[in-house]
């Protein structure tokens, strides 16, 4: 397995909770095979190589990290093309460098 990392600052947070219903919808549309309405052509592309999407945000510094997971290394670099073609919308903030792609060498549940 391989994880996309692209962090995030000077995003809206005010906006975080509207914008997360958002990508679940989306991510909800995803899910059923359709392209979500009004989506970028990109987001075809992640369907098709992403197989998990986390975000972790800290709301009082407006910072935020997004980690896609996919099944193969080269999964995760066609993910991070269509990711790097697609902008942060108004409020959604800026990438602070370009994403990383890590190869998962430990995925383990505690419980």
């Amino acid at each position: 397995m391989y994880a996309r990392v692209a962090r995030f600052e000077e995003f809206d947070s005010s906006r975080i909770d509207e914008q997360v219903a958002d990508m679940r919808r989306q991510l909800a549309a995803a899910r059923s095979g359709d392209l979500p309405e009004g989506a970028p052509e990109q987001v075809r592309t992640l369907m098709e190589t992403v197989t998990r999407f986390v975000q972790l945000v800290d709301r009082e510094q407006e910072t935020a990290i997004a980690i896609a997971f996919s099944a193969t290394e080269d999964d995760a670099r066609r993910a991070d093309a269509a990711l790097n073609e697609m902008s942060p919308g108004e409020g959604e903030g800026r990438r602070t460098a370009p994403a990383d792609v890590y190869e998962v060498v430990l995925d383990e549940p505690l419980a």
